[in-house]
Formats: structure tokens, C-alpha cells, sequence
């Protein structure tokens, strides 16, 4: 599994931004999807995850109400809109996918795939 994260930048606080990735190489409505996001000199932390179908999510309680996983089986693709931006959001962020799973899930070593991440960047 190939994945393909974009959509990061420059934001200020309060405003949003929509994280895409594009997943290839295997069947993608079979398994799990998530987001996790490592600010610097911090440890990666999860942000979000969804199931194979989309049914079910999970998120952080620091970005619950602000941000919304989703995704589009047909388009092999898993988003992540970011709203009510804070400069504490400030971080890479790295999609990942959970191969062996169905259900979403927040620890990062369930995930066996990740892309390269991108950047966002909240000013205040």
C-alpha cells in the first residue's frame, strides 16, 4: 500500500483546511484509515480514524468537534477537514492504514502503512 497525503499549509487561527490522502496498491474499502500528527519535539499522537466503510469514526478528544475524518471508497481516498484551527494544531500529519483491521483505532503501531505526511501551520 502506497499513501499519498496533501492539502497541508499555511492557515491562520480559526480558519480550516482539508487534508487528502490517496491510498493505492491494495483493495482500499478493506480496511481501516487514520491520522495522526507529530508537532515539533513531540511525540506522534492520533487525531482521528474510520472504519473500512466510513461508519465509524473515532477522534481525539483535543480535536473532537473541530475536526471530521471521512471517505471515498471509489476514490481510494481518506480526508481530514480541519476546522476552528489552533496554533496548538500546528504539526506533519500523517495518514496511515490499518491493513489488518476494519475498526478504527488510535494506537499507531495497529497501522502498518503511512505516507510521508504534510505539513500544517496555524498562526495566532
Amino acid at each position: 500500500v502506497q499513501l499519498q497525503a496533501s492539502g497541508g499549509g499555511l492557515v491562520q487561527a480559526g480558519g480550516s483546511l482539508r487534508l487528502s490522502c490517496v491510498a493505492s496498491g491494495r483493495t482500499f474499502s478493506s480496511y481501516a484509515m487514520g491520522w495522526f500528527r507529530q508537532a515539533p519535539g513531540k511525540e506522534r499522537e492520533f487525531v482521528a480514524a474510520i472504519s473500512w466503510s466510513g461508519g465509524s469514526t473515532y477522534y481525539a478528544d483535543s480535536v473532537k468537534g473541530r475536526f471530521t475524518i471521512s471517505r471515498d471508497n471509489a476514490k481510494n481516498t481518506v480526508y481530514l477537514q480541519m476546522n476552528s484551527l489552533k496554533p496548538e494544531d500546528t504539526a506533519v500529519y500523517y495518514c496511515a492504514a490499518d491493513t489488518y483491521g476494519v475498526a478504527p483505532v488510535a494506537i499507531a503501531n495497529e497501522y502498518d502503512y503511512w505516507g510521508q505526511g504534510t505539513l500544517v501551520t496555524v498562526s495566532s
